[in-house]
């Protein structure tokens, strides 16, 4: 196939890929990094907008907890497409830290960093203890936060006594993330382009887009809303193969609800349905799209007709990595199928 950047479906819709570096059952953290990086070279192969890291912390089951390290490590790896973080926990660091974090980025590969930013911690309150000690800042100052980030991108002004270097001036794009009304608010308040994590929380996601929309408040950053939407994508050969690999992604929702996270196991077989009810109406995971080509065709399209998004952002946490690089071709396929008809 032949390779096309920011390549759409439908109605000019984007696709990108969000990776969390699933740690497999008996896999380790540096093969789960190495095929983080094949998947961004496919990714960009395939077309895809951008190619984005989730961070999170003691979670045996993610490898990509130091997201701009291991971002540098995949942008060294591709040429063409944006790489960001979907997204950075600003509660759990200082904004000056990410701010030279994501400025070296910039300056290694410039024109195509971006960074998301989350209100949640990524992790337990433990955690997020360890990870950020003083007692300021959290959850709480979250907007604070986002305002001091961005003035530290920006060029210095007069006097200006702390500046990000690597970062001052760079001008990076930074995203907000959000899994409730919340992000959705300050996104447009703020006149930002706004990510929704509806490929787990999807219960709040046609109201969030409707305040983001409504509420958005043109600014030097952009002039008109930019809605993401994430999207659970598992596509193989037949509708069959496609939800056995889906159950790996079951089977971890189910093992995190319980308290038991860990590494992401192997596809099962399953007679009984009894991870039906992870894809039940109003579940975590009631928006995947999973199935053979025409299944994966047919659900992203009426995904956009239904929702309107401005872009979607697939994410598969499948355990056989060749499975998981055949599942986005098959994904970029399906996109170009749609393009070609429309």
């Amino acid at each position: 196939m032949k390779a096309r950047q920011g390549a759409y479906i439908g109605r000019m819709v984007p696709l990108s890929v969000l990776d969390l570096s699933p740690i497999v059952q008996g896999g380790s953290p540096g093969q789960s990094l190495r095929a983080s990086r094949q998947l961004a070279l496919a990714a960009e192969r395939y077309g895809f907008q951008r190619y984005w890291l989730a961070e999170h912390h003691n979670m045996t089951g993610i490898a990509s907890a130091a997201t701009a390290v291991a971002l540098a490590y995949i942008g060294e790896g591709t040429s063409t497409i944006r790489l960001g973080s979907g997204g950075v926990m600003l509660p759990n660091h200082a904004p000056l830290i990410i701010a030279e974090q994501f400025g070296t980025l910039e300056a290694m590969y410039p024109g195509r960093i971006d960074l998301g930013v989350g209100r949640a911690p990524g992790t337990d309150q433990l955690t997020a203890r360890a990870l950020r000690r003083h007692l300021t800042g959290g959850v709480d100052q979250f907007p604070q936060d986002v305002i001091e980030l961005m003035a530290f991108l920006k060029a210095p002004q007069p006097g200006q006594a702390i500046r990000a270097v690597p970062g001052s001036g760079s001008n990076v794009p930074v995203w907000m993330l959000g899994s409730s009304l919340f992000g959705a608010q300050l996104a447009a308040v703020l006149g930002l382009p706004f990510a929704f994590a509806s490929h787990f929380a999807p219960q709040m996601m046609d109201e969030a887009a409707e305040i983001y929309r409504r509420e958005f408040t043109p600014s030097e950053y952009r002039s008109k809303p930019h809605l993401m939407l994430a999207l659970n994508v598992v596509a193989a050969e037949t509708d069959e193969e496609a939800r056995r690999l889906f159950t790996s992604l079951q089977q971890a929702f189910v093992n995190l609800h319980r308290g038991m996270p860990g590494p992401l196991p192997p596809p099962v077989d399953d007679p009984e349905d009894r991870l039906a009810a992870t894809v039940a109406p109003g579940s975590p995971l009631s928006k995947a799209v999973v199935g053979g080509p025409e299944t994966v065709r047919a659900g992203l399209e009426a995904f956009v007709a239904r929702h309107k998004p401005d872009e979607i952002i697939v994410t598969a946490q499948i355990f056989d990595q060749e499975k998981r690089l055949r599942s986005l071709e098959l994904v970029a396929q399906a996109r170009d199928a749609l393009m070609m008809a429309a």
